[in-house]
């Protein structure tokens, strides 16, 4: 169960971070101002989600590495500190930031600067998430084939 979770809430991380970036991207380049800060307020409130999810892919994924040591478990670990100090340290002040700027109406250089480091910093926690996912599914890969063969087994 435990494992279910786990991987539950990392695909959720994913998915919303994946929708930040991709509202982002298309307010920018195709929709105006008030389109833009619609987005900018979504994330906002989308991070409500996304940290508790995050949260809870991080603790599952240690309390599941528990007194066990491998290379993936030490690459995961490593990665999820650095998605932690990421979103808490980089991505959340931007949001913050941004979702000020655009609600006061101020699209200048600073702002455009804030968004592509934004983008930027989400490309590579996105890109984190997704290395963690590939190698907990291949941490986990016996465990399902031995599943499918009790299923097929009936």
């Amino acid at each position: 169960m435990r494992t279910i979770i786990h991987a539950g809430a990392g695909t959720v991380a994913m998915i919303l971070i994946a929708a930040f970036l991709t509202a982002t991207a298309i307010s920018e380049l195709f929709l105006d101002d008030a389109a833009i800060l619609s987005v900018k307020k979504a994330i906002l409130t989308g991070l409500c989600l996304l940290i508790p999810f995050l949260a809870i892919a991080g603790g599952s994924g240690f309390s599941l590495a528990r007194g066990r040591h491998s290379p993936s478990i030490e690459k995961k670990r490593r990665r999820m500190k650095i998605i932690a100090a990421n979103g808490l340290l980089i991505l959340l002040p931007l949001a913050i930031l941004l979702y000020l700027r655009a609600t006061s109406g101020r699209f200048d250089g600073l702002f455009y600067g804030m968004q592509m480091l934004e983008v930027l910093a989400g490309i590579f926690q996105l890109s984190l998430l997704v290395l963690n996912f590939r190698d907990g599914r291949r941490m986990t890969r016996g465990k399902r084939l031995a599943a499918a063969k009790t299923l097929n087994a009936i």
